[in-house]
């Protein structure tokens, strides 16, 4: 598949639809070398996902039954964003792990919200059901072209602002987002899948030649909680041949900690676990490497601001 004219097409198409996320370079986590952020958690909805849902409503025709979409709570508050901005309807199936922020941010966009038991996989087995039903226009997360190619503009427009670095970290769940960098970068830079020991089916397909099922736990599981990685995705990494590492839970929640005390960013586990690859040594720039890392999505849980005898030294005490 030519992914180029697909990124650049969603680029235009969504423009007006979603944040140019800013960008900064820090010296700082400890680290002796400086890193190049991009801040997609201040991305609408809180993470990257709005860019493939604005893309997908934006370049197929709604049924008049509207959108239905499974999610591990980004994509799902994502979507419903995308739906009321543009007058759709739509029907959200997340998993229990989803967490209360996820749930309540997809909640009062008004979409009908189900909360089901178990994973992502089941979410995506109701929202396979409603589909069915009802005609509904099914939205995949991370495995469809106008998703990929959604998630592809973030970065062009990172290239765009004056990316400098050789090496960009990129947090994996389903796939989506890194196989968006793939299907843009095309080799011009490397792209490293970062992924949390409990959670990574990228690893295990590259592993295995091909997608296989893992088992989904940890603190990011319901961000980066695919069982198994989407196939266009791990065709990319696959032919590309990417680096993938693995970061502890632990790991991720030093990351995350270190964001908001260095420079007051406030990310939830899944946004931090590209950074947490740099700062556990998992993965070790070369001499004169330049790296930068996406910080991915920022709807933490619990929500630190939503009861004020708590705040912030809940999360970082």
């Amino acid at each position: 598949m030519d992914w180029k004219p697909l990124i650049s097409g969603a680029c235009t198409r969504i423009a007006a639809h979603v944040v140019k996320t800013p960008v900064m370079t820090v010296q700082s986590f400890g680290l002796a070398y400086p890193v190049e952020l991009k801040l997609e958690q201040m991305q609408h909805a809180g993470s990257f996902k709005a860019r493939g849902a604005f893309n997908t409503l934006l370049s197929h025709p709604v049924p008049e039954a509207g959108l239905v979409a499974a999610s591990g709570g980004n994509h799902g508050a994502a979507v419903a964003f995308a739906a009321r901005a543009l007058g759709h309807k739509a029907r959200i199936y997340v998993p229990e792990i989803a967490g209360q922020t996820k749930i309540d941010l997809i909640r009062s966009t008004g979409a009908d919200l189900e909360v089901v038991p178990g994973a992502y996989a089941n979410a995506l087995d109701a929202a396979r059901i409603w589909e069915q039903e009802t005609g509904a226009m099914q939205i995949h997360a991370y495995d469809a072209p106008a998703t990929i190619a959604g998630q592809g503009t973030l970065f062009a427009e990172w290239e765009a602002q004056g990316l400098e670095a050789d090496t960009i970290l990129v947090a994996v769940g389903g796939g989506g987002l890194i196989g968006g960098a793939l299907g843009w970068l095309q080799g011009r830079r490397k792209v490293v899948a970062v992924e949390p020991a409990t959670s990574c089916a990228m690893k295990a397909a590259l592993m295995a030649h091909r997608p296989v099922d893992v088992d989904v736990s940890g603190i990011a599981a319901n961000a980066l909680g695919a069982r198994r990685i989407g196939d266009l995705s791990f065709e990319l990494a696959h032919e590309l041949r990417i680096p993938s590492v693995i970061v502890s839970d632990a790991a991720i929640e030093t990351a995350q900690h270190a964001l908001w005390r260095d420079h007051r960013l406030l990310v939830e586990p899944a946004g931090a676990t590209a950074l947490a690859a740099l700062m556990s040594g998992a993965y070790l720039p070369a001499e004169g490497e330049r790296v930068a890392v996406l910080l991915c999505g920022g709807n933490i849980d619990p929500e630190p601001l939503s009861d004020p005898a708590t705040q912030l030294d809940v999360l970082f005490s």
